[in-house]
């Protein structure tokens, strides 16, 4: 076991003891004598797990836990796991402990193996955790942090960070996927992608926001040469990677528009920032697109007094049109399916139709790997999403079942529509313990029929 364990204690014998316990175990052992040592510590040292004391003079256990945290939120660390250590006898110290966010507790005087276990668990624990988190967190295509995720650091650095905010777009990127196809666009994605982490420091922030859309938000970029020249890099690195992927006869004019805003030159609300960003963008792609515009708020003014309502309408269409438009299924959040569910089934109701339904539901071996589960999971939702039509709406219904509506359909269709999901799954699903079943429903004006399910 290398772990990097810090004990902090008042009490040397405790200490010394600890050292001695843990690097039996061949865990690597700094000892700190209290609060503000570990402060300091933390400043340049990361260890994989704190054994903190609670009655400690200055600066107790739970004074010292909460600078800590502060600390790690402040500077966008990680959370340190935390094990108190006490010689109390008192429900109520460990109460108050746990509810602040303790991993776990160990009372004085401690035994090797006691101690040892309950730091072998709570690294265990905060490993699974991180693997959970950092599905949820990033997008599997590009490794970038995902829309939510992205959202929620980036408003939080524009409150306290000086730098430029970027939305991205990658010009004519549709055209990609239309001839030469979705697989070739995801690797065009991931080239992309590819090129902006050669091109980002470790304190730069990047998230995928949308198909080909992008935000990025580079700490103390605040200068138009540095925009510039990292515009015209991002292009040229593009078009190599085209070429390479592509041929260098595809004739398709890839390239990379960026809209961008200083922060805080133009103040530090997200909202604000990302409408100045994405009103950069728009005028940048307007005006030829392969390069960056910033934020200015007089050039903006005079372009808004220039349009008219059918500029107005144009732009609103155009920019639908070229960030909204995908081929495959449309997936939607569970309020959103309700609501688009809710239209059709009152213009059936008005005018006349057919709806279908069918739902999936992945099944695995209890034995599985819950992270190799949720792998599945998601290959799934790729799958609906490139084989059913782009009329067809799903919404994934529980953390294993996908909904999905296909509009206009007869049963007939529906199920031909399910086996074909069915048969590209058996043709790229290479685990036997993961299968997925399906269920077909039909709506007319009428009523409901139930038709039955098919298993894989």
């Amino acid at each position: 076991m290398n772990y990097w364990i810090a004990v902090v204690d008042d009490d040397e014998v405790y200490l010394t003891n600890a050292r001695k316990l843990l690097n039996e175990e061949n865990m690597r052992v700094s000892c700190l004598r209290g609060g503000n040592d570990l402060l300091k510590f933390i400043e340049k040292n990361t260890p994989d797990l704190i054994l903190l004391d609670i009655m400690m003079p200055g600066m107790d256990g739970f004074e010292t836990f909460n600078a800590l945290r502060e600390y790690e939120d402040n500077q966008g660390k990680p959370h340190i796991p935390i094990i108190f250590l006490t010689g109390e006898n008192d429900s109520e110290i460990e109460k108050q402990g746990l509810k602040l966010g303790a991993s776990d507790f160990i009372r004085k005087p401690f035994y090797k193996d006691i101690l040892v276990k309950r730091i072998e668990n709570t690294l265990s624990s905060v490993k699974t955790i991180e693997i959970l988190t950092e599905e949820a967190m990033f997008d599997k295509l590009t490794g970038f942090l995902n829309k939510a995720r992205g959202t929620d650091r980036v408003s939080k650095l524009c409150t306290r960070k000086s730098g430029a905010l970027m939305i991205m777009d990658l010009d004519n990127f549709k055209l990609v996927n239309d001839l030469f196809g979705h697989d070739m666009g995801d690797k065009m994605l991931m080239a992309f992608a590819d090129i902006v982490k050669r091109n980002t420091r470790e304190t730069d922030t990047i998230s995928r926001i949308g198909g080909d859309e992008f935000m990025a938000f580079y700490e103390d970029l605040v200068d138009e040469s540095a925009v510039a020249s990292m515009a015209l890099r991002l292009n040229n690195e593009l078009v190599s990677e085209a070429a390479a992927l592509l041929g260098a006869d595809n004739g398709i004019p890839l390239g990379i528009s960026i809209g961008c805003v200083f922060v805080p030159e133009h103040g530090r609300d997200y909202e604000s920032l990302f409408t100045m960003a994405d009103g950069a963008l728009y005028l940048c792609k307007k005006n030829g697109k392969h390069g960056y515009l910033i934020h200015r708020d007089e050039a903006e003014k005079k372009e808004n007094e220039q349009e008219n309502l059918n500029n107005k309408l144009d732009r609103i269409l155009k920019t639908m049109e070229e960030r909204n438009e995908s081929e495959g299924s449309l997936f939607l959040g569970r309020d959103s399916f309700a609501t688009v569910y809710r239209f059709v089934m009152r213009f059936y109701k008005r005018y006349g139709g057919t709806a279908a339904f069918i739902i999936f539901s992945v099944n695995a071996d209890e034995k599985l790997d819950n992270v190799v589960f949720l792998e599945k999971v998601h290959q799934l939702e790729t799958i609906l999403q490139k084989t059913l039509r782009v009329s067809d709406l799903v919404m994934q219904c529980s953390s294993n079942c996908f909904f999905v509506m296909l509009t206009e359909r007869s049963i007939d269709e529906a199920d031909s529509a399910a086996l074909r999901v069915m048969a590209r799954w058996e043709k790229e699903n290479d685990l036997d313990a993961v299968k997925i079943e399906y269920v077909t429903r039909i709506i007319h004006n009428i009523g409901v029929k139930y038709t039955g399910g098919k298993n894989s």
